[in-house]
């Protein structure tokens, strides 16, 4: 660290607030602006660099910076971000899984419908493949055959099969890119 920046640093570790003030104002737009690069949310951001801010106050005694001050401040910004990130996701995850299981009857029905409609657009979309994709990917998904016995039946390469099989999916997900979340719900093995 910089002199000055360990004079910073050690008056903070002293509880000097008027110091900690000023190094908040300092980097605070800049620590959000960052933030929110991370986060493409800037109140989210906010949120991140204050709860930085203050856990480096609350830590002051038993925090070790070896770094310059800068790039601790914006390391840890970096990590709480990527944090606020994983726990969106991991909220994301539990949702669809509460989704999943349907806990009301309500629920349940409505998902029956949009399966129900989840499963025409899939047959509709498998019906608009080329016909030798569209044979390859009944045999492998619906009838559970190995690439190498689509081959051996079609007397075609597996290399072949797996030619359609990547055609097949990518048109698939092309086709069904409004419906994959929900095809990962109820068809986790068809894409």
């Amino acid at each position: 660290m910089l002199n000055d920046e360990v004079q910073i640093w050690n008056s903070i570790k002293a509880g000097d607030e008027v110091v900690f003030e000023k190094v908040f104002k300092q980097y605070y737009s800049r620590l959000c602006n960052y933030a929110s690069g991370i986060l493409n949310d800037t109140d989210e951001a906010e949120e991140v660099v204050q709860q930085t801010m203050i856990n480096l106050w609350e830590k002051r005694n038993t925090l070790e910076i070896n770094t310059s001050f800068k790039s601790y401040l914006y390391r840890a910004v970096h990590n709480a971000a990527l944090n606020k990130i994983r726990q969106s996701k991991v909220k994301q995850l539990y949702t669809i899984e509460k989704v999943y299981e349907g806990e009301n009857f309500a629920e349940q029905a409505s998902h029956k419908v949009l399966k129900s409609e989840l499963e025409q657009q899939i047959v509709k979309a498998i019906d608009q493949l080329p016909e030798q994709c569209r044979l390859v990917f009944k045999l492998s998904r619906f009838e559970e055959m190995k690439y190498a016995e689509i081959a051996s039946h079609l007397d075609i390469s597996i290399k072949t099969v797996e030619n359609h099989m990547g055609k097949a999916l990518k048109l698939l997900r092309g086709h069904l890119k409004d419906y994959l979340m929900w095809i990962i719900v109820f068809f986790p093995t068809l894409l």
